[in-house]
C-alpha cells in the first residue's frame, strides 16, 4: 500500500509539472510537445546568411507523447548557447542530444508535415503564435527538465 500511495504521489508530482510546462508554453504563444528522440542529431547547412550570419540548423526526431506522430524539429543554431558563427558543426550543447533523450519542446508547429520550429528564444518580443518565445529543455535522469539550450540572444541584433 505504502508503494502505491508513493507511485500515485510521483505520477501526480509529474502531471502537476507538466501542466506548469504546459501552461509556460501557452503564455509564451507555442505549442507544448514532450517526447523521446527518435532520430538525429544531424546539421542541416544555412539556406539563408544575414549580416554575414549563416542560419545553420540542428535537425531531431521526436515521437510526440501528445499525439504519437513523429516530429521534424528544426532548431536554429543560433541560439545554442556555445553557437560557433559560420560553423559547418552542430554546436556541442545541442550535439549532446542522443537517440532515447526525452526532449520538452515549445514552439510553433510546422504548416505543413508534422514537425516543429521557433523552439528558441524570441529576443524578449511580444510572443505570438507565429515567434513564440520557445525552447528546447533536455529531461534529466530524475525526470525534470533542464534549461532552455535555445536561450542565447548573443545574435538577435540580426533581427532588429
Amino acid at each position: 500500500m505504502k508503494k502505491l500511495s508513493m507511485a500515485l504521489l510521483l505520477v501526480s508530482c509529474a502531471c502537476a509539472a507538466w501542466a506548469d510546462e504546459k501552461s509556460l508554453c501557452t503564455a509564451a504563444s507555442g505549442t507544448l510537445i514532450t517526447g523521446p528522440v527518435v532520430g538525429g542529431p544531424t546539421f542541416a547547412a544555412a539556406s539563408t546568411t544575414l549580416k554575414g550570419v549563416k542560419l545553420t540548423h540542428t535537425h531531431v526526431k521526436v515521437r510526440s507523447d501528445q499525439d504519437g506522430r513523429t516530429y521534424d524539429v528544426a532548431m536554429d543554431n543560433v541560439f545554442a548557447t556555445d553557437f560557433v558563427k559560420n560553423s559547418s558543426a552542430i554546436p556541442k550543447s545541442l550535439a549532446v542530444i542522443k537517440l532515447s533523450d526525452r526532449l520538452e519542446l515549445c514552439g510553433e508547429p510546422y504548416t505543413s508535415g508534422t514537425g516543429i520550429h521557433w523552439v528558441h528564444t524570441n529576443c524578449s518580443a511580444v510572443p505570438k503564435t507565429t515567434a513564440p518565445d520557445g525552447w528546447v529543455k533536455k529531461f534529466t535522469s530524475g525526470s525534470a527538465v533542464g534549461v532552455n539550450l535555445e536561450r542565447s540572444q548573443t545574435y538577435c541584433y540580426l533581427w532588429n
